[in-house]
Formats: C-alpha cells, structure tokens, sequence
C-alpha cells in the first residue's frame, strides 16, 4: 500500500535554509545586505534606497533552545527587477542598521 503524499508548506519550510533554497528556486538569487549606503546588491555592485525596494514576503524563524536565536527573512525585488534575500535576527539582537532601513520600506506584503 502507498502512503499518501502530503505538499504541506509549513512542514517544508520550517527552517531557514529550506525556505531560502525555495526563495532561490523561485528567482530569489542575490543575498543582499544592507550598509549605510542603503540595500547593497553585491552581483550588481550597486544600492538601493528604501524608495527602490519591495518586501514581497517575510518569514520569521525561533531557535528551539535559546529564545535569542531568532531570525526573518526578508523576500525582496527591487526596482530595476533584481530578487534575493536578507536575513537578520530580530528583537534584542537585530541588526540597527537593518531595522532603520526596513523601517523606510514602504512596500512590505506578507503573503
């Protein structure tokens, strides 16, 4: 007898690595990060200000044994089509300089 095959997205996509290998299968390829020029797309050498950016999606991860080994990622597109990702911790030990540029972010969609 065949077990039944479940496509729960949940179950696949509980860790950060596996929703980034899903981020990249979908186009997702750049890894930005974000300096004080603003978001920084290394294949392009270039920077976006938040007025160029889009968060179409975000997903946030909790570390099993330490409360402070939280994350979110971040799915972005910007405005000249370029897609990848940015990952940083959030609360206590977020990134400053990610949370002030994220704060000007205008267009941020959780889907």
């Amino acid at each position: 007898m065949e077990l039944p095959q479940f496509n729960d997205e949940r179950t696949e996509m509980n860790t950060s690595s596996a929703v980034i290998n899903k981020m990249v299968k979908k186009g997702y390829t750049e890894c930005f990060k974000v300096e004080r020029k603003g978001l920084y797309a290394p294949s392009r050498e270039r920077y976006y200000e938040p007025k160029d950016v889009r968060i179409v999606n975000f997903y946030r991860f909790e570390g099993d044994s330490d409360p402070a080994d939280n994350a979110i990622l971040y799915v972005i597109e910007t405005s000249d089509d370029l897609k990848g990702t940015l990952m940083d911790s959030y609360g206590a030990e977020a990134d400053r300089t990610i949370t002030q540029f994220m704060d000007q972010v205008e267009g941020i969609h959780k889907k």
